[in-house]
């Protein structure tokens, strides 16, 4: 059974945006996976974490994958593209996050183990998550917010980002 999952990524070692359309490539070629729409590229300030500026986006997915089957998927693409996890929050050159799963109806799947929660626990306090995201998902909705698009300005007021334009080739 296709689901529909929705994979922030993100990148600010090297040729970002590069690394990025590659990624997405890539993962458009994994077993069980297929890349159905991509975001604009959008660059931010590191929130919670240090080094040079981000890019990011959201890749909307069809998967037959299972979430935890799905999340090694992701991390094995990470490695791919030569990710270390040296320390918490250090930068990276890709970062792959399941953000939602099963996502016709948002939230989507909730889940909560130990490698992985569902929907992604920070999803609705980084604008470098919810501008592509809303791109993509405009009706998205949200247990205890009124207005996502609201929330979405008012964070990128605080944190800082600025939309690049659309994935690169």
């Amino acid at each position: 059974m296709q689901r529909i999952a929705f994979i922030g990524l993100g990148a600010n070692l090297g040729q970002a945006q590069l690394t990025l359309a590659q990624a997405c490539a890539a993962l458009h070629q994994a077993p069980g996976c297929r890349v159905t729409a991509l975001s604009s590229w959008w660059r931010s300030v590191p929130v919670d974490a240090e080094g040079p500026d981000y890019v990011n986006g959201v890749a909307q997915l069809e998967t037959s994958l299972e979430p935890e089957g799905l999340l090694d998927t992701l991390q094995a693409l990470e490695r791919d593209f030569g990710r270390q996890r040296s320390y918490r929050n250090a930068p990276r050159t890709l970062d792959l996050d399941l953000l939602l799963y099963d996502a016709a109806l948002p939230p989507g799947l909730c889940l909560n183990t130990p490698r992985l929660q569902l929907p992604h626990p920070r999803l609705m306090e980084r604008a470098f998550v919810l501008h592509p995201l809303l791109e993509l998902l405009p009706t998205l909705s949200w247990p205890g917010v009124t207005d996502v698009a609201a929330l979405c300005m008012s964070l990128a007021v605080q944190q800082g980002i600025e939309r690049l334009g659309g994935p690169q080739p």
